[in-house]
């Protein structure tokens, strides 16, 4: 075994080095297996229509749909803006605009409701 000395980002550790011999098999590692990753859980499928809500805290840039308006499968509804990025929410799910509840301009926290469909 060799001890070495290794300064990593102003950090200084000791290793100790073993030299293994050509054709030498290596020594059982010691470090711990990775666990298994975990499964997935089937998510269910949005049910038609439902409440729309504000994935984070934003301002309203653009509403695209109107009460009465029909809307498909992954439909742009509205753009928020937040951390300086524009953010696309869709329609989960076809169906039809019940309430808008947010406006151009308008500032909206996580969760609040933005938009509510109906099947």
């Amino acid at each position: 075994m060799k001890m070495f000395r290794v300064v990593v980002n102003g950090n200084e550790y000791k290793v100790e080095i073993e030299e293994l011999a050509e054709g030498q098999p290596s020594p059982a590692s010691s470090a711990p297996k990775p666990a298994a990753a975990p499964k997935a859980t089937p998510q269910a499928a949005p049910a038609a229509g439902g409440t729309i809500t504000a994935p984070m805290p934003g301002t309203i840039l653009n509403v695209s749909v109107a009460v009465g308006d029909k809307v498909e499968q992954g439909q742009v509804l509205l753009v928020l803006e937040a951390m300086k990025m524009e953010n696309e929410i869709m329609a989960p799910a076809a169906g039809v605009v019940e309430q808008v509840n947010a406006a151009q301009g308008q500032s909206v926290n996580a969760g609040e409701t933005l938009v509510v469909l109906s099947a």
